[in-house]
């Protein structure tokens, strides 16, 4: 697979959604991991029981003020959000290096952080997931789309 996937988490609620995000991480390949505005323990997060694999140990977990500042290079920033003005997940076409950012659960990533964003991507539901499985959907949908797209090249 060509390309990265990269996860920006703005103001996660609980050391359980950083857990879960970590985790997922490192299922689905991701590079890299970064918390801007942690209302929890980051600490806390990362040795959290839902980290069970210790992911921090294989992806790089980075905490910073502004997550504009911290997108690698040449690397597209998609808002994940419940949003006016996105694509839902099933249509969405993944950027190559994509820098995944999510908001809390109990609110939206904010205009501060949607007008920079030049992808918004939204996963139709009846109401707002837990912040982990919000991640686990969109890498596992990556992942899944990437896969699909090498069958076709290879056949």
């Amino acid at each position: 697979m060509r390309g990265y996937a990269a996860i920006g988490l703005v103001r996660p609620k609980n050391p359980e959604n950083v857990g879960h995000t970590l985790r997922a991480a490192f299922c689905f390949d991701a590079s890299l991991v970064v918390i801007e505005g942690d209302r929890s323990d980051v600490k806390r997060g990362i040795h959290h029981c839902t980290n069970t694999m210790k992911s921090e140990r294989h992806v790089p977990v980075i905490r910073c003020e502004s997550l504009r500042e911290a997108i690698p290079f040449d690397c597209i920033p998609v808002a994940v959000d419940l949003v006016d003005d996105t694509t839902e997940l099933h249509a969405f076409q993944h950027p190559r290096s994509a820098f995944y950012i999510f908001g809390p659960e109990d609110g939206t990533l904010g205009k501060s952080v949607l007008e920079w964003c030049p992808l918004r991507v939204s996963i139709p539901t009846r109401m707002c997931l837990n912040l982990g499985a919000t991640v686990n959907i969109v890498l596992y949908d990556r992942q899944a789309k990437y896969l699909r797209s090498a069958r076709k090249v290879a056949a």
